[in-house]
């Protein structure tokens, strides 16, 4: 399958200054891949870069087989920022629009993009009513017209509440299922670490780890989490089963190495009725984005 994204061997420099060294990325129609770093990582410069905005110092980018910023790759990309900004004096109907003419698309097209992101019901109101949440489905609409192959999303959840959260993650994952490839930059790894098929952590301007969330687990070997939660009065009997446990208000709090982890379920299986509950909680995407952003920097 060929990639709708290839990065090859990309280097940028300002000056002096590296802001991306050797960074190689691939991404496939369908694909979700999450970009992750802290601030100077370089996610900002990349992302540049695939758009077209800033050329590279050296390597290789093509969207679709063609050069960032030429009309192909234009044509193959939409990118929504972290604070999409309209005209507060147009209609959401309106500006979708005018984009559209500017795209040379029919603008008899906008509300059915504006059904697509849920603004269908505010169409014919003032962007200058909308919330945050609004705004950025507006933004996504204008995103979608031309059917883009490609979607480069700058912390695109960013201010919008747990529900608008949810439905644009929803949406996104449809847009992914029809084959868009989708490259998201986000510091909400909680909602990142569900909705995505793959994860690239810069740092420094270098690609740090690159992989799904199993892949990263595996190569990170961190310790594996077990609350275990005692029937009562069976608590200090659980705790001399499991010396490592520190026992809190009546439940058992323990980490032990993947290695360990099925005997260690095993010794607790083995207390049968003894116990009421058991919680096995691998390390998360921020457990994950801290051990391979610190080895970096070390």
């Amino acid at each position: 399958m060929t990639s709708t994204l290839t990065i090859s061997d990309l280097t940028k420099r300002f000056g002096e200054v590296a802001a991306l060294t050797g960074v190689s990325l691939t991404v496939a129609p369908g694909e979700r891949v999450a970009l992750l770093g802290h601030n100077g990582a370089g996610k900002s410069t990349l992302m540049k870069v695939i758009l077209g905005l800033i050329p590279a110092t050296g390597g290789k980018v093509t969207i679709c087989d063609a050069a960032p910023g030429s009309a192909a790759a234009r044509r193959a990309v939409a990118y929504l920022p972290e604070n999409a900004a309209f005209h507060p004096a147009l209609t959401g109907l309106e500006q979708i629009r005018h984009y559209l003419a500017l795209r040379g698309e029919s603008p008899a097209l906008a509300m059915g993009l504006l059904e697509k992101v849920g603004l269908a019901q505010a169409a014919r109101r003032r962007i200058g009513t909308y919330s945050k949440g609004m705004r950025q489905r507006v933004g996504l609409a204008q995103a979608l017209i031309g059917h883009p192959r490609l979607l480069v999303l700058d912390e695109p959840t960013s201010g919008l509440d747990p529900v608008s959260r949810r439905e644009f993650y929803a949406l996104l994952d449809d847009l992914a299922a029809k084959g868009a490839s989708i490259l998201l930059s986000s510091h909400a790894l909680t909602e990142v670490e569900a909705r995505t098929d793959r994860i690239v952590i810069l740092s420094k301007g270098r690609m740090v780890a690159e992989g799904s969330l199993p892949d990263l687990r595996r190569r990170a070997n961190l310790p594996v989490a077990l609350h275990v939660t005692a029937r009562n009065g069976y608590a200090p009997e659980i705790a001399r089963a499991l010396p490592n446990a520190i026992l809190v208000d009546g439940a058992l709090h323990m980490t032990c190495p993947q290695s360990a982890k099925l005997e260690t379920l095993g010794r607790i299986a083995g207390l049968g009725d003894k116990v009421a509950d058991l919680d096995v909680l691998p390390p998360s995407l921020e457990d994950l984005y801290a051990h391979f952003s610190q080895g970096a920097a070390q």
